[in-house]
């Protein structure tokens, strides 16, 4: 696994359900991706034009932009067997 993952979580301020999923996806990257990740976390209160851009109709959503192909997940992210299959990374 040579390939860096770049996450995009999409959130709505800091409620507890968006710093539940900011958590679950650090935690998430600690134990699975070790250093072969980057995140970027957007608050679509701060800036609605990019959650326009990207279609974000729920939060918290994430978008896995690379390795292709580019997938959603949306929710607290706390499943974590089922999100690391959605984002297709090797257990």
């Amino acid at each position: 696994m040579s390939e860096r993952y770049l996450l995009k979580l999409y959130v709505t301020g800091y409620t507890h359900r968006s710093q539940e999923a900011i958590s679950n996806l650090i935690q998430l990257c600690e134990l699975h991706l070790k250093n072969k990740h980057e995140i970027i976390i957007i608050d679509v209160l701060e800036q609605p034009l990019v959650a326009e851009a990207e279609k974000i109709l729920l939060t918290p959503t994430l978008i896995k932009e690379f390795p292709l192909p580019k997938v959603r997940v949306v929710g607290d992210l706390s499943d974590t067997p089922t999100v690391m299959m959605e984002l297709n990374i090797p257990q």
